[in-house]
């Protein structure tokens, strides 16, 4: 029979015990969200260390240390492990793609589109920023917004060159019969106008004039950009993807009329019945050259011939620069479809209308760009989002300001 002095014993113990565990747990100096898909901690600053905890998109860490660009988190169970940094979210980064995917469900789609290969979804438009969602080979994924911005790639640690071996010299041996060295002659005397010689001249050289008068001084190398492509999974995901891996999903006896060039965006502009079959009529934009800050230099408006069952060119316009969103209304018995173009340097807001053959240009109104605080938070649409002019931010100010942000909270 258990006494209740012994039950008194062991209350006392287990009280002890888990006061102790509440003092020895260490504080936190931050807090983090998991970047990747899938991320695992390890016990020791180690990539063979062992694993002491996988922990998944967009749970929250606390953040006990940091050495270079490991951090030390601990996870909502209490178990601690190292990451690298560059795999960590900050709570605002958390918050504008929790933002982000929220208003996205709203933006109308440009156009569905296939991968080429299993593709990696990632948190902000850079190759550097974590990947939470992959793609699988030949995937569909509908494509809202688009933005360019400079090319960054993450710093790799150059070895340090291995240390030579030393080698012993060795010494010679001291000779008993060593001739003592000559005297040391007399130092030269001064010369006379060495008083004019000490003074300092009257005009020094600018090292500035040297630089100009380098006329085969090479020029600064041009900053590479990236184009990025703002995608919506099925399961209303969002991220950005590389706009070069993803190509627009219209059917082939239409797309070979591209002419090289590049398709940006593409609808279904009402059905066409020829001999049983189905066909569309489609609207289209395109564009030559990329990286560019705008969605589309060109836009074309396709037909299905019954007389001669084919498509053919309705109407189109080049040497335009267009951005997104493009906007189709097939209701009712005008159908519409409605671009933003610039016009002598402003957005301008066109709604052509269409029957049979006839592309009418029937409104034309001025179009306000989003504000500038609200395109950092959002997908840049009908905005010009490239900077090539502003130099990339280096990894260690990258890392240093992504540190300097998780320990805020």
């Amino acid at each position: 029979m258990i006494s209740f002095r012994s039950l008194g014993t062991t209350a006392v113990c287990a009280l002890l015990i888990s006061c102790g565990t509440q003092q020895d747990r260490t504080p936190a100096i931050g807090q983090a969200f998991v970047g990747p898909t899938t991320l695992a901690l390890r016990q020791e600053l180690s990539s063979k260390a062992t694993v002491s905890a996988t922990v998944h998109h967009g749970e929250p860490l606390e953040i006990l240390e940091f050495k270079r660009r490991f951090i030390k988190v601990r996870t909502a169970g209490g178990i601690a492990g190292w990451t690298d940094v560059h795999e960590l979210l900050t709570p605002e980064q958390m918050a504008d793609l929790r933002h982000i995917a929220e208003r996205a469900a709203a933006y109308p789609s440009q156009g569905v589109g296939t991968t080429f290969e299993a593709l990696n979804v990632h948190t902000e438009p850079s190759r550097t920023s974590p990947s939470f969602l992959q793609i699988p080979e030949g995937g569909k994924i509908d494509v809202i917004g688009h933005k360019v911005t400079p090319r960054t790639q993450a710093a790799t640690p150059t070895p340090s060159p291995a240390p030579r071996p030393r080698t012993q010299r060795k010494r010679k041996e001291k000779s008993s019969n060593k001739v003592p060295p000559p005297p040391m002659p007399s130092a030269p005397k001064l010369p006379r106008d060495w008083l004019e010689m000490s003074r300092s001249p009257k005009k020094l050289p600018d090292p500035r004039e040297e630089l100009v008068a380098k006329p085969n001084a090479p020029p600064p190398q041009p900053i590479r950009l990236d184009d990025w492509s703002l995608i919506r999974t099925k399961d209303g995901r969002v991220g950005w993807i590389l706009s070069r891996m993803v190509n627009m999903a219209i059917p082939d006896d239409v797309a070979q009329y591209a002419e090289g060039h590049r398709i940006t965006s593409y609808f279904s502009l009402g059905d066409v019945q020829d001999e049983g079959q189905l066909k569309h009529n489609w609207l289209w934009t395109t564009i030559g050259k990329g990286p560019q800050d705008y969605e589309f230099d060109s836009f074309r408006f396709f037909i299905w011939s019954k007389r001669h069952h084919r498509y053919e060119t309705a109407y189109i316009q080049r040497n335009v620069t267009g951005h997104y969103p493009v906007i189709v209304n097939n209701a009712g018995e005008t159908p519409t479809f409605t671009l933003i173009l610039e016009d002598d340097g402003k957005l301008a807001r066109k709604t052509y209308t269409y029957n049979g053959y006839r592309v009418i240009l029937r409104d034309t109104e001025p179009y306000d760009a989003p504000p500038a605080n609200e395109s950092q938070s959002q997908p840049s649409l009908a905005v010009a989002s490239a900077q090539p002019e502003q130099k990339a931010q280096g990894w260690f100010e990258s890392m240093k300001s992504r540190v300097t942000k998780l320990f805020r909270r």
